[in-house]
């Protein structure tokens, strides 16, 4: 029997206007904007909306944003659609997942990455770290450019996100990235984009936000889920609180081991991936790898009523 999982993006996929025909839609999915205003303290419906663009790219706004679109999606459509036997998230998308799953309370949650934003924008001051995306090089030749790069210029760079097949971004300090994208385009890369974040996420240059992480984590309220989910620093399936807990702590510093989780969600069987929230990307990667791996599969997304037409 065919297995389902829903998959959950993460930062980069906010755009002005995210969830807004969803919000006008859907009293489920307008609650649960109500919900993350009152949670927030200020009304994130509001910039969601209307923008500013340049506010709601900023870390702090970016991440709650992302996480209610997603939360909206699954509170208007969730009964909907076929429930998932495993759940997946990047990076941020590892708590709007969590609450999908029912172990972490929504408000919780939303005020939760507010702060992780905060936090991993003060570990680094704007303009010292860095983040690109190597395209067409293998996981070892994308280590080995980052080992040349550190070696380089005496800092930090490493891959950050293993996104998919010949698709890495790599962080870290400003320098040493440039080294690195010297050394993969050296090395044959067939191309090296800076990203234009204002941070180097998930690197060792995110310890400071994860030590202010961990205790903030450690007094939130985590129920077994419904469901399994693949976390992003181990690419490994778990289901007890502790380990969720822990998770979401370590995945601050940590690689997002994103190829890794789609292939073991297509070795557990599952054929179905439905991408709730904004955006199109983790489908896309999904298609992509499937292709890849001679598998058959179908990966939709949906972000508002425009994509229920998919579920036909």
């Amino acid at each position: 029997m065919s297995k389902v999982a829903w998959l959950f993006p993460g930062q980069g996929s906010q755009t002005v206007g995210m969830g807004l025909a969803l919000a006008e839609a859907e009293s489920a999915a307008r609650a649960a904007l109500q919900e993350a205003d009152t949670a927030l303290g200020f009304p994130l419906s509001k910039l969601m909306a209307e923008g500013p663009e340049e506010t709601l790219k900023l870390t702090e706004h970016t991440q709650p944003a992302i996480l209610t679109h997603s939360t909206m999606v699954v509170r208007a459509y969730g009964g909907r659609l076929p429930k998932p036997d495993f759940a997946a998230g990047h990076s941020l998308g590892e708590y709007s997942a969590l609450v999908a799953i029912g172990s972490l309370a929504f408000d919780d949650a939303v005020k939760t990455v507010r702060e992780r934003g905060r936090a991993m924008q003060a570990a680094v001051p704007v303009g010292l770290g860095a983040m690109a995306a190597i395209l067409g090089m293998s996981a070892a030749e994308v280590e080995a450019a980052c080992r040349e790069g550190s070696g380089k210029s005496g800092k930090t760079v490493v891959p950050a996100n293993y996104n998919g097949p010949g698709q890495i971004v790599i962080a870290g300090d400003a320098e040493a990235v440039e080294a690195a994208m010297e050394a993969a385009k050296a090395k044959g890369g067939r191309k090296m984009m800076k990203l234009p974040v204002s941070a180097p996420f998930h690197s060792p240059l995110m310890e400071p936000a994860q030590a202010h992480m961990a205790p903030i984590l450690g007094g939130i309220a985590f129920a077994k889920p419904t469901c399994p989910l693949v976390n992003n620093v181990d690419a490994a399936l778990v289901s007890e609180p502790e380990a969720l807990r822990d998770g979401l702590v370590r995945q601050i510093s940590g690689a997002v081991r994103w190829e890794a989780t789609l292939a073991l969600l297509l070795k557990q069987g599952v054929t179905m991936f439905i991408e709730l929230g904004p955006g199109k990307v983790l489908s896309g990667l999904v298609k992509r790898q499937a292709k890849e791996a001679g598998l058959e599969i179908r990966a939709i997304n949906i972000g508002g009523p425009e994509d229920l037409a998919q579920l036909v």
